[in-house]
């Protein structure tokens, strides 16, 4: 019999020590490097939508103002009341109203280093020069030229054949309108209009403010609420977000500063008009919007306010340094120049 030599077995071994730790090493290595990748990556997308976000809210913001800014004074600026102080239906006034007015005094601040805006426009379809008023038969009656220009529910402001110093008039509802006789009645009347003109502002006027609240820019309609009451300047229901994260809103009249009026926007300025003159000049307004990512960066981004055309006026300057952190966010500034069409229609007054 032959005998068939066995091989001789090769010795099994396993995983030594030093071969786990070098594979654990390479492991935690790799895993450090894919979410420091990870974090660059969603950092990355954090800022891009963060911006997209800015980018939104401020075209949001400036659409919304231009809106309104567009149809500022129309039927409401009519030299023979434009900076008279109003009184509207429901017991709230505006003085000294305009078509549009950078910090109304009347109107509670908004956040730091930001401005308010008092927009103010009819919504009657008939003819913004008013209607003359031929007679009084009694204090609540009007007669006119032409009735058929007013209907039940109208709002209208009847004003006397001189302007009055100091200016305070009233606006009220129609509560009945007749062809023949041609009479346009109210609640209560102002006597002593005969010969005057009665201006319709039509059925829903608009006396809108605009402020950046708590970072948001809100709107608040002073027709429903009282926009200058101070105790409800906190209040959603009456000061409601238009847009968020809005830091900050600056603006500027444009005005002829010529010799002679000839309609023509020389200087941007923050100066108040004071006179029916003064309005008639003021054919514009410039303004900023600055809105800001939601994303709150580690680091500083932000080394110094954003700066606008009218940031050479200290007091149109944009002032970011009372926000908390300020510096590690991004900002996107918006800026434009509004046209008061409803006062550059007006035309040259002479006088002015």
């Amino acid at each position: 019999m032959t005998c068939t030599p066995s091989l001789p077995r090769r010795a099994q071994t396993g995983i030594t020590l030093v071969e786990l730790l070098v594979g654990i090493v390479l492991g935690m290595v790799a895993v450090i490097v894919i979410l420091q990748v990870f974090q660059v990556s969603e950092g990355s997308k954090r800022t891009t939508l963060g911006g997209d976000d800015a980018q939104i809210n401020g075209a949001i913001a400036l659409a919304a103002l231009q809106r309104d800014l567009r149809q500022a004074g129309y039927g409401a600026s009519a030299f023979a009341f434009i900076g008279c102080d109003i009184a509207l239906p429901g017991g709230r006034s505006v003085p000294a109203m305009g078509p549009v007015t950078i910090n109304h005094p009347g109107v509670p601040a908004g956040d730091a280093n930001t401005d308010t805006l008092l927009i103010v426009y009819g919504s009657s379809a008939g003819s913004p020069e008013g209607d003359r008023i031929n007679l009084q038969p009694s204090t609540d009656t009007y007669a006119v030229a032409t009735p058929t220009a007013f209907r039940a529910g109208d709002i209208v402001l009847a004003a006397p054949a001189s302007r009055p110093a100091p200016c305070t008039l009233t606006a009220e509802a129609v509560t009945a309108v007749t062809v023949s006789p041609p009479y346009v009645t109210v609640g209560t009347g102002i006597a002593g209009m005969a010969n005057g003109t009665l201006f319709n502002l039509g059925p829903a006027p608009r006396v809108l403010v605009y402020a950046v609240r708590d970072g948001n820019l809100t709107v608040c309609d002073h027709m429903a609420a009282d926009c200058m009451d101070p105790d409800l300047a906190s209040d959603r229901s009456v000061w409601v977000p238009v847009s968020s994260n809005v830091v900050s809103l600056r603006a500027q009249y444009g005005r002829d500063s010529s010799a002679s009026m000839d309609g023509v926007v020389d200087v941007y300025d923050r100066t108040t008009p004071g006179s029916a003159c003064a309005w008639a000049r003021t054919s514009a307004l410039r303004l900023a919007l600055v809105a800001r990512s939601a994303q709150f960066e580690k680091e500083a981004v932000t080394t110094a306010s954003p700066a606008w055309a009218g940031s050479a006026d200290a007091n149109a300057a944009i002032d970011l340094g009372d926000l908390p952190d300020w510096q590690r966010y991004r900002y996107r500034t918006y800026e434009t120049t509004v046209p008061l069409r409803n006062m550059a229609w007006q035309g040259v007054q002479s006088g002015c």
